[in-house]
């Protein structure tokens, strides 16, 4: 079905790159590691079901998500191929899980017993171990123990172990060596109570990019698939070469000529000082492009233009160094002539990371899958 969007904004995902970046990974563990998919949060801003299509035929074996809904949405458009549910779902769902093949965490011993109450149904379970990232997890072997001795007096089956690492995009990698010796040492005390075919699972991006050996089964390929460094310092310890998968654009919707002492959008914060002219672009806080974005630069023809004035809801303005037509192109991440805006520049003008720039552009922008 072709995609309509009848906007003057969009944003733009190139599939290819999404493939190039998963057999970049499997260059780089030769093959070895089966790779978990990661999609959660509509893939990370890219759109799951395209993203998770092209992962799949690039050689991924398991969509990951973090929510239950997220699996159910993509269990409507992959009928087969494995999904695990990172985060915790109500007990009482556990039925529907069953009846849609659907892997689930589990780390809390009275979940477990709760949901024997629903199914007599099998349900895959992966039992997350909590290593130092204090998020969610098993901490004690003692839990883990009435977990997995839970497990084998129900219906469900344990087919998964992992672990999640808190600093392995971090430069010092004291933190991980420590949760990496932790996850070993708990898994060597559990191993007699957990059965071959379990699958062990603890590299996430950063990690998988960055280390090659105790990576156990697989790795849970997210924000690199998309062609996104987790860090500078993943970016400088790596030989994966990724494919950034995501640009923005837009098209000038009006352009004028300000005098001197003319101001521009809400509380005037930005005033001419002299003969300016001025560009509005349908774009704002409404779709994500949000007010603290004023100051930073748009591109036109290969050219900077600053962003001025505050970005209102559904448009905001630029200083622009010529009169360009209406319609004319703007890229707001991406390449335009010889220049490049990328996701990081966007990140570090926020003071965040670059995980957040295509999650906060949100669905009012339409996606093109290429």
């Amino acid at each position: 079905m072709a995609q309509t969007f009848f906007r003057d904004t969009w944003a733009e995902v190139d599939l290819s790159a999404i493939k190039h970046n998963i057999n970049e990974l499997n260059k780089f563990h030769h093959n070895s590691k089966k790779i978990y998919a990661v999609v959660k949060a509509n893939g990370y801003g890219h759109g799951d079901i395209p993203v998770a299509k092209a992962a799949v035929e690039a050689g991924a074996s398991v969509l990951a998500v973090a929510t239950f809904d997220e699996a159910l949405r993509l269990r409507r458009a992959f009928s087969t191929i494995p999904i695990l549910v990172f985060g915790r779902i109500r007990p009482s769902d556990i039925q529907l899980a069953a009846d849609h093949q659907i892997a689930l965490t589990v780390y809390q011993s009275e979940w477990l017993e709760q949901a024997k109450q629903y199914t007599n149904d099998s349900v895959d379970l992966h039992v997350k171990i909590d290593t130092g990232m204090n998020r969610v997890g098993i901490r004690l072997e003692e839990e883990a123990y009435d977990v997995i001795k839970g497990i084998e007096a129900s219906p469900f089956q344990l087919t998964g172990l992992y672990t999640h690492f808190a600093t392995a995009d971090e430069e010092s990698v004291e933190y991980f060596n420590a949760q990496k010796d932790r996850f070993e040492a708990f898994y060597h005390r559990i191993k007699h109570l957990v059965s071959s075919e379990v699958e062990v699972h603890v590299g996430n991006s950063a990690t998988s990019l960055r280390y090659k050996e105790d990576l156990y089964d697989a790795v849970r390929f997210g924000i690199s698939m998309y062609g996104l460094y987790p860090s500078e310092a993943v970016a400088k310890n790596t030989s994966v070469n990724l494919q950034p998968a995501f640009t923005l654009y837009s098209h000038l919707a009006h352009v004028k000529q300000l005098e001197a002492g003319e101001s521009i959008s809400y509380g005037a914060t930005y005033t001419a000082k002299g003969k300016e002219w001025i560009g509005t672009i349908p774009i704002g806080y409404g779709d994500g492009w949000i007010r603290k974005l004023e100051g930073f630069q748009v591109m036109i023809q290969g050219e900077l233009q600053p962003i001025v004035g505050r970005i209102c809801m559904d448009q905001m303005m630029v200083r622009l160094s010529q009169p360009f037509d209406v319609d004319s192109k703007v890229t707001l991440i991406g390449k335009s002539g010889g220049n490049v805006i990328q996701v990081e520049d966007v990140a570090d003008y926020l003071e965040t990371i670059n995980y957040e720039i295509p999650c906060m552009i949100n669905e009012r922008v339409p996606r093109i899958h290429t």
